[in-house]
């Protein structure tokens, strides 16, 4: 990163994108509720999840690959952390950092190390608003803050909404320091299917099944089930995961 002179002070260029000082925001460059699109729900499930989402604040969006989890989860959140009568100050996401558990292990600082588990979020923004630069601008309005699991404990999270995403990486203990991090007026997210963990290791397995048997305990939480007829992702997609569920099922293949 470093100074150009055809910019404004206190304004530097990062991949290829004018980066501002928080203070010095220009208010034509601020990401705001009118250039979010207008996302509608496309299966039975998913209108679910937009009409229980004003009604709850610890929401379980299980299910299969393809169903559109992660997308409407920020979505809604996007939506509502811009909105006027926002009453929660900004989106928190929050994954594990798997395959290399321990992000110590990758070069660079915090930040690098993230970067390549923000890809998809940074995507998903893309899609949802009519520019290009809305993730990085949303986190330079400090409306949208990503962070791992290495980074979580010891942290309360207050007035914000909480999006714990491939939550099927996390161990029992990583989801249950995730969920007592949570504090007043915020509302969380969980996002996953334990069919799809990457943890295999006897020391390092999936705490997802526990935590939802858990949650069942719970009068609050509420979990809704995404199936093969919520897949939007594409025909292929779908076909496939029908026919591994089929095969997995015929031959007990966890």
């Amino acid at each position: 990163m470093s100074r150009k002179k055809c910019l404004q002070p206190l304004q530097l260029q990062q991949n290829n994108i004018t980066v501002l000082d928080n203070k010095k925001l220009d208010n034509k460059l601020k990401v705001k509720i009118e250039d979010l699109y207008d996302i509608q729900p496309l299966t039975k499930n998913q209108s679910k999840f937009f009409n229980l989402y004003d009604e709850s604040s610890f929401i379980l969006l299980h299910g299969v690959a393809g169903t559109g989890k992660t997308y409407i989860a920020l979505y809604k959140a996007i939506q509502q952390v811009l909105s006027k009568d926002n009453r929660y100050h900004n989106v928190i996401i929050v994954r594990s950092a798997v395959p290399s558990r321990d992000v110590g292990y990758l070069p660079g600082d915090i930040h690098e190390k993230a970067e390549v588990y923000e890809k998809p979020y940074q995507d998903i923004c893309d899609s949802l608003f009519a520019r290009k630069d809305s993730y990085q601008r949303l986190q330079e309005q400090k409306n949208i803050k990503f962070m791992i699991t290495s980074y979580i404990r010891g942290i309360t999270i207050d007035n914000s909404i909480i999006i714990v995403d491939e939550c099927q990486n996390m161990t029992d203990m990583e989801l249950n320091s995730i969920i007592t991090r949570v504090g007043d007026r915020s509302k969380i997210i969980f996002c996953g299917d334990f069919r799809q963990t990457d943890l295999y290791k006897k020391f390092d397995q999936s705490g997802l099944k526990k935590f939802m048997l858990i949650t069942e305990l719970m009068q609050s939480a509420r979990t809704i089930e995404f199936d093969n007829d919520d897949i939007v992702r594409s025909k292929l997609v779908k076909e496939y995961i029908v026919a591994r569920n089929v095969f997995e099922d015929m031959y007990e293949v966890a």
